[in-house]
C-alpha cells in the first residue's frame, strides 16, 4: 500500500483554501481502503451510519451528538444524525442525508461545499425513510456503526476483518487530513494563549476555562475532550476536570491540557507554566521542555514507538537526577520503579478523528497486536512509526501523593531526595504535549507551527 507523504502538500497555501484541492485524492484513498476492507470480509457494499443521539437513563434529554468517525472519514458532516454513506466499489458513493421537518431543533443545513460533487445525495425527512435508499440485500453489506442506528434489517454488524483493516490504515493520514489537523491545532493554540494570559492575570480555573472557550469559539460539547485546567497541586491529577470557581490566593503553577476540533479532526495540546517567583519549578519545566523536543525529533519513519517511550523514561530520570530529586543513576531509577512514580502514563498516542485514535497496537491489517512493554500498562501506542502517522508526544513529571507514598514505603526510597520532592508537591506536575506528523524526512510539529504562527 502506497502511503501519501503529507509533508509538502500539507504545508502549502492556506489550509481552508486548500481543502477542495486535497479532497479528491483523500476520497480516492478512502475508496481504495474500503474496497480492500470489503474484500477482506467477503461483502459487496460498505454502509456507514452517522449514528443517533443517546438519551440519558429515564430522561428525555441526552448527550450531545458525536458522529461515527468512519462516517467523518468520508466527509466533514459532524452534525448529521440519522444519515448514511453507501459505497459499492466502482460506483459513486451515496450520502443519504437526514434533514427532518422539525420546529423544536435547528435542522442540519443542506450539504454544500467542496465535497458534495463527489457524492450522489438523497435527502430524507425521517430516519425510517433511509431504508428505501440503502441496499436491498443487507446480508451482502458490511454495516458500520452503533446498534441504535439500525433501520429495519440494516443493522450494524461491524465485520471484524473490515474494521481491522480500516483501523490499521486510518493511522496513515492523507494530506487533506493533515490540513484539517493543522487548522485544529491553530484553534487550540488560540485557546492556549488566552488561557496562559488568564493564569497570569490571577483568574480561577473555571474562568480560565471560559477564556479558552471564548478564544476558540467552541462550545464545551465541541471540544475534542474535556479541558484539563489545573492550578498548583491539582496538576498532579492526570485527568483533573473539576474547575474551582475561586482562584487561589497565589497560584504557583498552571497546567492546561486542551485541544481544538475542525470538521471532526482533533488537536491535543498541553503546556505547563510557573509563576514568576517559582524559579525552581521553571527550571524543571525547562528540563522537560528540552527532553520533549528531543522526543519530537525522533518521530521518524522506522522508529519503534514503544522504544521511544522507554527512552523517555531514561531521559526524564536523568533530568530528575540533574535537578537534584534522585541520587541514583537514570538506569537505576527506571529499573527500581522510581521513573514510573514520577512519569506514570504513556509518552503519547495516535490522533486524528479520535483523540486517542484507533489501532495504536496493531501489528497488521488482520488484528494482530503488538504488546505493551512489561511494567508500562498505560502506553497507548506500540506501532513502528511510518509516514502519514500523527502522534502526540507528551512526557510529564508529577508529584502525586498516592504514588509517592508507595515509593516511600519501598526499598527505592533511599534514592529519593525527599525534602526536595516534598517542596514540589505544591506545584502538582508538568506535562508538555505536541502533535507531530511522521513524514519521509523531518518531523512536522503541528503544535509548534501553530504557536509560532500565533
Amino acid at each position: 500500500m502506497a502511503i501519501p507523504d503529507p509533508g509538502t502538500a500539507a504545508m502549502t497555501a492556506s489550509p481552508q483554501d486548500n481543502l477542495s484541492a486535497l479532497y479528491p485524492a483523500h476520497l480516492a484513498e478512502i475508496e481504495i481502503r474500503s474496497a480492500d476492507a470489503l474484500a477482506a470480509c467477503g461483502r459487496d457494499t460498505l454502509v456507514i451510519a452517522a449514528g443517533q443521539p443517546r438519551d440519558w437513563f429515564l430522561d428525555d434529554q441526552g448527550s450531545p451528538f458525536k458522529a461515527n468517525p468512519h462516517f467523518l472519514h468520508w466527509l466533514p458532516l459532524t452534525d448529521a444524525p440519522g444519515s448514511w454513506i453507501v459505497y459499492t466499489p466502482g460506483s459513486k458513493p451515496k450520502l443519504v442525508f437526514l434533514q427532518p421537518h422539525d420546529y423544536w431543533h435547528v435542522v442540519p443545513a443542506a450539504p454544500a461545499g467542496y465535497w458534495t460533487a463527489h457524492f450522489d445525495i438523497v435527502t430524507i425527512r425521517t430516519p425510517e425513510e433511509a431504508r428505501a435508499h440503502l441496499p436491498r440485500d443487507a446480508s451482502r453489506c458490511a454495516i458500520v456503526g452503533e446498534a441504535n442506528a439500525a433501520v429495519g434489517d440494516i443493522k450494524p454488524d461491524n465485520p471484524e476483518a473490515a474494521l481491522n483493516l480500516l483501523h490499521y490504515r486510518r493511522a496513515f493520514k492523507t494530506p487533506y487530513e493533515i490540513t484539517m489537523m493543522r487548522v485544529a491545532s491553530k484553534i487550540g493554540v488560540h485557546g492556549h494563549r488566552a488561557a496562559e494570559k488568564a493564569f497570569r492575570d490571577g483568574l480561577s480555573e473555571f474562568d480560565i476555562h471560559c477564556e479558552y472557550l471564548k478564544a476558540t469559539r467552541l462550545a464545551e460539547a465541541q471540544l475534542p475532550y474535556g479541558n484539563i485546567i489545573a492550578l498548583d497541586a491539582h496538576s498532579a491529577v492526570l485527568h483533573y476536570m473539576h474547575f474551582d470557581r475561586n482562584p487561589p490566593t497565589h497560584a504557583h503553577s498552571f497546567l492546561i491540557d486542551a485541544g481544538g476540533n475542525f470538521h471532526g479532526y482533533n488537536s491535543d495540546i498541553t503546556r505547563t507554566y510557573a509563576s514568576p517567583d517559582a524559579g525552581e519549578f521553571q527550571a524543571l519545566i525547562d528540563a522537560v521542555e528540552t527532553a520533549q523536543q528531543g522526543f519530537c525529533a525522533k518521530v521518524r519513519a522506522g522508529q519503534d514507538y514503544a522504544q521511544l517511550h522507554l527512552h523517555a523514561h531514561h531521559v526524564l530520570m536523568q533530568a530528575m537526577h540533574d535537578q537534584g530529586f534522585i541520587t541514583c543513576s537514570a538506569e537505576a531509577a527506571v529499573a527500581n520503579g522510581i521513573s514510573s512514580t514520577f512519569f506514570p502514563h504513556g509518552l503519547g498516542h495516535l490522533i486524528g478523528l479520535q483523540v486517542h485514535d484507533v489501532a495504536g497496537f496493531a501489528r497488521d491489517e488482520k488484528g494482530v497486536m503488538i504488546p505493551k512493554p512489561d511494567g508500562h500498562p498505560y502506553l497507548r501506542l506500540t506501532r513502528t512509526l511510518q509516514p502519514g502517522m500523527v502522534t502526540t508526544i507528551e512526557p510529564g513529571l508529577y508529584f502525586i501523593d498516592m504514588l509517592l507514598a508507595e515509593l516511600k514505603s519501598g526499598p527505592a526510597a533511599k534514592d529519593v531526595v525527599w525534602p526536595k520532592v516534598d517542596a514540589f508537591r505544591k506545584y502538582g506536575g508538568i506535562r508538555i504535549e505536541d502533535d507531530v506528523v511522521c513524514t519521509e524526512g523531518q518531523p512536522l510539529n503541528l503544535t509548534r507551527e501553530a504557536f509560532a504562527a500565533a
